[in-house]
């Protein structure tokens, strides 16, 4: 490709973000749709400024919540890989519970994490690690397995202890994989942390954006919705954008595939 086109590749993601809101905002302005049924973008934007300061307590609660949650993942997925890795008997004992955790609903089970845990920000940050944290279990797990057959053979002629093992040889290879589950889980910890708001039905000045798009929805206030929905997909976007990045400095030239 040539520097000519380049820079114009860089830049087609937001041309097409760009066109579709406008798009967006000619149509609703055409056929003359209420605020109440799709709010212009032009009229998101006036909610978001109408409602920053609400909206942005409100997100930061919301962001505490996701980034707690995906920093138990990565502790919890990271440690019990690792005993994975040393037990192998303990890994076919203990795998089907974490599989189990995985595939149930949050929706079914935050009511009884609500029932048993009295702080309902506790409930909400359990609510959201069970969803965030198998990605990078599995892809851990799947990494420090996939370390090279000739790599093992000489480590064993050396009589490398399990440990040695494991932090010299095994960790290296895991790390493209575990990367790889923590962009999943930054996603997850968040849909985690909205969904066990919402489930938690939580009111009051404390709580995230998933209350606040619950109250706009009983009193018709579609711009405030659309808003505070603005702001959880920013959040995600940040989200991935900076675990991408991460990928990107630890891995180096191992990573530069994806840019292609």
């Amino acid at each position: 490709m040539s520097e000519a086109t380049h820079p114009l590749r860089r830049l087609l993601p937001a041309l097409t973000l760009l066109g579709l809101i406008a798009a967006w905002e000619l149509l609703v302005r055409a056929a003359g749709i209420p605020d109440y049924t799709l709010p212009a973008p032009s009229r998101i934007a006036q909610a978001l400024h109408d409602h920053g300061a609400s909206l942005a307590g409100s997100w930061w609660v919301t962001l505490k919540i996701t980034l707690g949650a995906l920093a138990l993942a990565c502790a919890g997925g990271v440690l019990i890989a690792a005993v994975f890795a040393l037990s192998p008997t303990l890994e076919r004992a203990l795998f089907p519970v974490a599989v189990m955790l995985q595939v149930t609903p949050i929706v079914a089970v935050a009511p009884l994490i609500l029932i048993y845990v009295e702080s309902t920000a506790a409930a909400l940050l359990l609510c959201a690690w069970i969803v965030a944290f198998f990605p990078i279990l599995s892809n851990t797990v799947v990494g420090l397995r996939a370390t090279d057959a000739n790599l093992r053979d000489l480590f064993r002629l050396y009589r490398a202890t399990q440990w040695q093992r494991l932090a010299l040889l095994r960790t290296p290879s895991a790390l493209p994989y575990f990367l790889a589950g923590l962009k999943i889980s930054g996603g997850l910890s968040l849909i985690g942390a909205v969904t066990a708001e919402m489930v938690a039905g939580a009111a009051g000045r404390d709580t995230g954006l998933a209350s606040r798009i619950l109250e706009a929805s009983f009193r018709t206030e579609t711009p405030k919705m659309f808003a505070a929905l603005t702001l959880l997909v920013l959040t995600g976007v940040l989200i991935f954008g900076v675990t991408h990045a991460l990928s990107r400095a630890l891995l180096g030239r191992r990573d530069a595939s994806e840019s292609d």
